[in-house]
């Protein structure tokens, strides 16, 4: 019986080059398309009306998470109905994502609580939890590199240091165990042969 799948999950703040290392990853692993989830959030903006202003609304943090519940369930499905052994699981953000946004936007303290208990109680989230958690799933969050960041009217332009602060919090409260990548490795190929490395290959 084949081993089961490692899923890689790159995560972080806008700027951070998370989908240039994925499309780096994938290349290199030669990940097939229907191994690699890429980037929601865009897709969502551009179908929705939904834009960078928006970023405060929570029916926009909720609507990118159902996405995600979306095409991680089709990605299994597929995966499922395949007979060809794909080692390797790539996914350019998580559903942890829309949730450390909805807290970044809030107006208060408990307004982020209340955003941060509504995501996570939604449907579909304690079972893609358990997915980041799992043994064969490896969470690598992304620092920022600060001449990394560039307004292209479509990323978001928040506090990037507090953002990844939330994201620091946020995964060590929902016990997802995770690999940090920054300013001490820039290089795209250092990167790339880091997460190799981690993963065995």
């Amino acid at each position: 019986m084949s081993k089961k799948p490692i899923s890689v999950y790159i995560i972080g703040p806008s700027s951070t080059g998370k989908t240039t290392l994925c499309n780096a990853l994938a290349q290199k692993l030669g990940v097939p398309k229907e191994a690699y989830v890429t980037e929601v959030a865009r897709k969502v903006m551009r179908e929705t009306g939904f834009s960078r202003d928006t970023i405060g609304s929570l029916e926009m943090q909720r609507t990118i998470m159902e996405e995600h519940f979306r095409r991680e369930e089709a990605f299994d499905e597929n995966n499922a109905a395949s007979t060809r052994y794909l080692p390797i699981r790539l996914f350019d953000r998580s559903a942890i994502d829309p949730i450390v946004y909805a807290i970044l936007t809030s107006k208060d303290a408990s307004e982020a609580i209340a955003r941060k208990n509504a995501l996570i109680d939604m449907h579909g989230f304690r079972r893609a939890l358990t997915k980041y958690t799992s043994p064969n799933s490896v969470v690598v969050l992304l620092k920022p590199v600060k001449e990394w960041v560039q307004d292209d009217g479509v990323r978001s332009l928040e506090d990037l240091e507090r953002c990844l602060a939330i994201f620091q919090s946020l995964l060590g409260e929902l016990g997802v165990r995770y690999r940090e990548l920054g300013e001490e490795e820039k290089r795209l190929e250092a990167r790339v042969v880091r997460l190799m490395g981690v993963l065995g290959l």
